[in-house]
């Protein structure tokens, strides 16, 4: 068997797809997708939007009257409609002074104990330690930037 002639290859030119030219900072060709846009695939909900906009009241009053014969599932909807779960409600909780990054941890603490005590539900617990945090992170970036300021005067002098 004869061996094959390695192929010669193309020079390389910086562009690997066809395509439109993409943006300044590219230097290559945008790649065009095989698939058509995602836009294209999806249904036209249009119609169905058209047809529940004219009948919304007729809809809602025998959703209503479905309710009223006992329909579970007409009762449900009713129901969430008219008293929906009560959600981002305030969350009454006393934290200590937070006047530096070590005070967090008492804070902490406290949410802990609140927890365990059953004052504060874990998701409530979560929502204060992100508050927690964020101000942490804000005190630490004053300080970074007041350490950065006095470098700054100490090597003007």
């Amino acid at each position: 068997m004869r061996a094959r002639k390695p192929r010669p290859r193309k020079a390389y030119s910086g562009a690997r797809w066809k395509g439109d030219l993409s943006h300044a900072v590219s230097k290559g060709r945008k790649r065009k997708s095989r698939r058509p846009a995602a836009r294209d695939a999806q249904p036209d909900n249009g119609p169905v939007e058209n047809v529940l906009a004219d009948d919304a009241e007729a809809i809602g009053r025998k959703a209503i009257e479905l309710a009223k014969a006992g329909e579970i599932a007409a009762l449900r909807m009713c129901l969430d409609r008219l008293a929906p779960a009560p959600k981002h409600e305030p969350v009454v909780f006393d934290l200590p002074p937070l006047d530096t990054a070590s005070d967090s941890v008492a804070a902490a603490a406290r949410i802990v104990a609140a927890v365990a005590a059953g004052d504060l539900t874990p998701s409530e617990a979560v929502d204060l330690a992100k508050v927690i945090d964020v101000y942490v992170g804000a005190l630490a970036t004053k300080a970074f930037e007041e350490r950065l300021n006095k470098l700054k005067s100490a090597a003007n002098r």
